[in-house]
């Protein structure tokens, strides 16, 4: 009478191999988040234990497990019993999911190897729409199909979380941080540790330490595409990103305005000292579509083409116009409501623009990470 227990119970075991931790993304069994099985006639029941008490996605866990379990045949009923992982079942996940004991934390991103897009979003100036254009990237990306995280690296500004949706607050694995997710997307902001709408007041030390535990202890798991949010300007944070990230690549926003696009060429300028490549310039309020089909080009026109050709004469090398995203009040309303954008009204012209942008940041060119881009610090230049 035996047999026929076994042979349901690895029935059962593989149905929940096919369920997926929410935070992690990789099955549970493999998670050792699966304690027991006992099966009694049509009756499965489950023990699962989670990360820590009072996970945020037990629900999510409960029905995915009922549901792939009771499509096992024979399956009548299942019953879920959650636990928590002991201190020594949690350092052992930790040491899984880190490849081994490290003693300190290391940036994934930065290792030689990686096969992570780093894209570093910047700007001269406030009010351009820089933490708009890198919430839809990033949403745009993901449905794609392609894995992408968000670090909101503005850490005075912060504003990543609400705009992408993202109400959900980290959960920590031992000395990991598991970020939470939306629209597709996992991000990390430094508004999800602090209370309410306090100010952070910190200094450039603090500034440094905080973007290096962001990349380093949250667990990001194998992302193709990571985009940070950066304050505006050329400050500490820009400074850290490229100590931190040598192989990031900035992406410059800036309106067509072209007191803006100076600023901005300033921004795109550090590259110059940090030796980091240029990925291209986004043009954000280019143009507001009237009902008659005609433009009412409220902020000027050919900032970001200015900014595009200073550049490149400034690196030596192309750096593309990569689109034109033209005004729309959906826009602000979509971010205000924590709906991207482009998820939200996909068929508009900025939705439509935004797309083709990320369309060529999807696309993979070869690292320069660790090679000479070709630059002198002195006066010259060029070699």
């Amino acid at each position: 009478m035996s047999a026929p227990s076994t042979t349901m119970e690895d029935a059962v075991r593989a149905a929940l191999a096919t369920v997926d931790d929410p935070e992690i993304r990789r099955p549970i069994t493999e998670l050792g988040m699966v304690d027991t099985v006992t099966i009694s006639g049509d009756l499965v029941e489950v023990r699962i234990l989670l990360t820590i008490a009072g996970c945020p996605m037990r629900d999510k866990l409960q029905r995915d497990v009922t549901l792939a379990v009771t499509e096992v045949p024979g399956v009548a009923r299942v019953t879920i019993d959650f636990g928590v992982m002991s201190d020594a079942q949690r350092k052992d996940l930790q040491s899984s999911l880190r490849g081994g004991d490290r003693a300190e934390p290391v940036i994934p991103f930065s290792q030689p190897g990686s096969r992570t897009r780093v894209y570093a979003v910047a700007s001269g100036k406030g009010g351009v729409g820089k933490s708009s254009v890198t919430v839809n990237l990033a949403a745009a990306l993901a449905a794609k199909g392609l894995q992408v995280g968000v670090v909101d690296a503005d850490i005075y500004g912060h504003s990543v979380p609400r705009m992408l949706g993202a109400d959900g607050r980290p959960t920590q694995v031992e000395e990991m941080i598991m970020p939470p997710q939306a629209s597709g997307v996992k991000v990390i902001s430094i508004g999800m540790f602090t209370r309410g709408n306090a100010a952070v007041v910190w200094r450039g030390p603090m500034l440094h330490r905080a973007l290096q535990q962001f990349l380093a202890d949250v667990y990001w798991g194998d992302l193709d595409v990571l985009l940070l949010d950066l304050p505006p300007g050329t400050g500490d944070i820009a400074i850290s990103v490229a100590q931190l990230l040598p192989g990031a690549e900035l992406l410059v926003v800036t309106t067509p305005q072209m007191a803006a696009a100076e600023v901005a060429e300033r921004a795109g300028a550090i590259a110059m000292q940090t030796h980091q490549r240029l990925a291209g310039v986004v043009e954000n309020m280019s143009w507001l579509e009237l009902p008659d089909g005609s433009r009412m080009e409220v902020f000027g026109a050919g900032g970001g083409a200015a900014v595009s050709e200073a550049l490149t004469k400034l690196v030596g090398a192309e750096v593309p116009l990569l689109g034109q995203i033209p005004l729309e009040p959906g826009l602000r309303e979509a971010g205000d409501a924590g709906e991207p954008f482009v998820l939200r009204s996909p068929g508009t012209p900025a939705a439509r623009a935004l797309n083709a942008i990320a369309d060529r940041l999807a696309l993979r060119r070869e690292s320069l990470a660790g090679k000479p881009l070709g630059l002198l610090n002195g006066p010259g230049g060029r070699k």
